[in-house]
């Protein structure tokens, strides 16, 4: 397995902490994920015209095309890392619309987006996810769509 970078140490500190003193909100841009890794600083918001939204603006594209770093991550990455935060917490995303979920997010739904952020860090520096345990169970995902019909 490789070894994992100083934004992904960082940002995962980061996000342990907010998880466990209750100051990860999804409602929140300077408690959301990318709020925490950003120090609960909100200007990040500004990238984007909706929330949730994975499209950087005006304002996103200048940063990202000028090869900006927030924490070391670029404007598109902070996006996708919100993203899979809200989508894990229960949020439904589409291009013109954010939806939050109908009940109260607790723990669970917390605990849901951080791992799905997680998983997202992971990707983002090209590491095995560091939160998947299957292989405790030696349990490995087949690709059942491929199966060819008899």
């Amino acid at each position: 397995m490789s070894s994992t970078t100083k934004r992904f140490n960082e940002a995962l500190k980061k996000l342990y902490v907010a998880f466990h003193n209750d100051t990860l909100n999804p409602e929140d841009c300077k408690q959301c994920a990318v709020g925490n890794i950003l120090d609960n600083n909100d200007s990040w918001r500004h990238m984007t015209d909706l929330h949730g939204s994975n499209r950087l603006n005006y304002v996103g594209l200048v940063h990202q095309n000028l090869g900006r770093r927030f924490n070391g991550y670029s404007p598109i990455e902070l996006l996708k890392i919100e993203t899979s935060f809200l989508e894990g917490c229960g949020y439904r995303l589409g291009k013109t619309y954010c939806h939050k979920p109908d009940y109260y997010i607790d723990q669970d739904m917390l605990f849901n987006g951080l791992n799905a952020v997680v998983a997202t860090l992971c990707e983002l520096d090209g590491v095995k996810n560091v939160m998947d345990c299957s292989f405790l169970f030696n349990y490995e995902l087949k690709d059942n769509f491929n199966l060819q019909r008899a």
